[in-house]
């Protein structure tokens, strides 16, 4: 059984939380104009109240319209209104389910004595939205902000999962400061075909890859499209998903053992169900979601991504949530917490197991057990319970294998490395576990590619000469290069390198990879290309060093011939010209901080709308 809650945890983390009492009831007969006769008494502290409470004309529109929407006074008057945002879609697998488990939240929110409202937020499917869902993120974060500011909502629980709604949702969350709590779609069930257990993502690279070398054939291509992926939920290996709910766990904004809880398992029913009452009672104690997003919690989440050998994409949306937290968050930080952090998840890509055996070993309760004071600040607040101590309070490990303790590591530092040199002056990423370890200090001859179709059509062509030692680089697909630094990083190796038996080369790019990848990839070069950055004035044939344990990533050309190749670059022209993308293209930040807009990661003051 894996660590989500027991019943008796369920029950004590729905119970209020303790707060200041509530405010006597109005007298509701003292003012005619700004009570109906059929008004139960309400709490004028409550958010909500100042659409419903507030007497005059808005107000008796407001209870008239919410009359037409055929509620009774007696559903919603005086009771903590709460926000259901639901991430569903019709085209998105791996939120396919959370049409149940919004029904789930509201019984909850219904039982604790709280009135839940629905509401439908943008989808961000992983799979079918190009040139890429980062290119929405921050679009989601701000339907969320702008969606909690204007209705009468005291509080919300998100419902996410698939890898940029974690982020999107939390960083439009905190930016409004309300009361919340997360619910994590979960990972999907593991894949099988003919005997073999697969990891979503992680397998289709790998047994595409098969096709390509000539190993398989059609028919094993078409059983494997139907063995990939068996349920609703998200990839099932440690991809991007499942390490950004992890960390929001971590975080203290989820129920107790809620990341790894399989989509289809009915314990996920009941985590959302608990997650509807407790979201009730934070808001009857008036815990806003900056309670809980503290520096000491961000910090624990990058120690958390670290020890799960999790997605490098966490990096660019960690460092973004801290921001919308008012918290200053680097690459400096990660590299210095990933120095002495074991990687104790031996899940995929990095490791042999899927989250479903991750569950059943213990969930992130039993990791976070393991890592203990030495690495985790314990006496902070959840969602949940007063501290992260007490919520990991008879957190135990049931497999030894799947979740190792720290003196039997998968690795003994953490899974990230931070690059810099001159090729990367503000940073760069590599997941080191994932690499083979011959590849981890190379130096080899530059193969160049100005953009990812070029690359798909030339990357087989023998006339690039392209060889073992080759180190291939990807411009052009950065932030805006992208645009919105589509998931290229792990670039395919030529098919006649494959058959040779290459699995793994060194590639670099100002792109991202998804969280299933693996290989020696080196990504998010900041500054990308598309800005002038280094890696726009790298030739074929440049070497390039790579030494992951001196950090450093370097391009072996004289700083006069690059100085010569920087005055004849030309920024390439503008993308759009209008809508969303030309918004975007005027603000987007760089990888190294975040990959936000401007305007809503800087400090400043948001009025609360008036709502009489």
């Amino acid at each position: 059984m894996g660590r989500a809650m027991s019943g008796n945890e369920e029950s004590r983390a729905a119970a209020p939380a303790a707060g200041p009492a509530e405010p006597a009831a109005h007298n509701g007969g003292a003012d005619p104009v700004a009570r109906d006769a059929d008004r139960p008494a309400g709490d004028s502290e409550l958010r909500s109240a100042r659409w419903y409470e507030a007497g005059g004309l808005r107000s008796f529109s407001h209870r008239a319209r919410t009359r037409q929407l055929g509620f009774l006074p007696e559903e919603h008057m005086g009771k903590p209104v709460i926000a259901v945002l639901n991430t569903w879609s019709d085209i998105n697998p791996c939120h396919q389910h959370l049409r149940e488990r919004a029904e789930a939240v509201k019984r909850g929110v219904w039982q604790a004595g709280g009135f839940p409202l629905e509401f439908p937020v943008a989808t961000l499917s992983e799979t079918f939205q190009k040139p890429t869902p980062m290119l929405y993120r921050n679009l989601l974060a701000m339907e969320t902000e702008e969606l909690l500011r204007s209705y009468p909502v005291d509080g919300a629980v998100l419902l996410g999962g698939c890898d940029k709604t974690t982020p999107a949702l939390l960083m439009g969350a905190a930016s409004v400061d309300l009361p919340a709590v997360f619910v994590p779609a979960g990972p999907m069930l593991r894949g099988h075909w003919r005997g073999e257990t697969l990891g979503s993502g992680t397998d289709m690279w790998k047994y595409w890859d098969e096709r390509r070398a000539g190993r398989i054939g059609d028919r094993e291509l078409d059983e494997l499209e139907g063995g990939l992926a068996r349920s609703p939920g998200t990839c099932m290996t440690m991809g991007t998903a499942s390490t950004m709910t992890s960390a929001a766990e971590v975080l203290g904004v989820t129920m107790p053992g809620a990341a790894a809880i399989p989509a289809v398992d009915s314990a996920h029913s009941r985590m959302a169900a608990a997650a509807g009452l407790r979201i009730v009672s934070l808001v009857r104690s008036g815990a806003r979601l900056s309670r809980f997003l503290t520096r000491e919690a961000y910090e624990d989440a990058i120690t958390t991504v670290l020890a799960l050998g999790g997605s490098t994409n966490a990096v660019i949306h960690l460092i973004a949530m801290a921001g919308r937290s008012g918290l200053p968050l680097s690459l400096d930080d990660f590299d210095r917490i990933a120095r002495g952090v074991p990687v104790l998840a031996d899940v995929r890509p990095g490791g042999r197991y899927l989250m479903e055996d991750f569950y059943y070993a213990g969930g992130l309760p039993g990791l976070l057990a393991r890592l203990g004071e030495k690495h985790l600040h314990l006496d902070r607040p959840t969602v949940a319970h007063d501290s992260l101590r007490e919520q990991l309070a008879g957190a135990l490990v049931h497999d030894d294998e799947v979740i190792r303790t720290p003196d039997n590591p998968v690795a003994t530092g953490g899974g990230l490395a931070v690059l810099r040199g001159n090729l990367a002056p503000d940073g760069a990423l590599i997941k080191h576990i994932s690499a083979e370890p011959h590849l981890l200090r190379h130096t080899g001859p530059a193969v160049v590619f100005d953009d990812y179709r070029s690359m798909q059509r030339t990357i087989n062509d023998p006339a690039l000469g392209i060889t073992a030692d080759s180190v291939l680089v990807l411009r052009g697909s950065g932030p805006l290069g992208g645009p919105g630094m589509p998931e290229y990083g792990m670039l395919p190796i030529p098919d006649y390198l494959l058959k040779q038996g290459v699995t793994d080369m060194v590639r670099l790019s100002d792109a991202r990879m998804s969280g299933t990848s693996y290989g020696a990839c080196v990504l998010h070069i900041a500054p990308e290309s598309h800005v002038g950055g280094p890696l726009a004035l790298v030739r074929t044939g440049d070497a390039i060093t790579l030494d992951v344990e001196a950090r450093t990533l370097r391009l072996d050309v004289s700083e006069e011939e690059l100085a010569r190749r920087r005055a004849a670059w030309q920024p390439p022209p503008a993308r759009y010209g209008r809508g969303y993308g030309a918004l975007y293209q005027e603000h987007i930040t760089q990888a190294d901080t975040g990959c936000d807009f401007t305007f809503l990661s800087r400090p400043g003051d948001v009025p609360e709308p008036y709502a009489g």
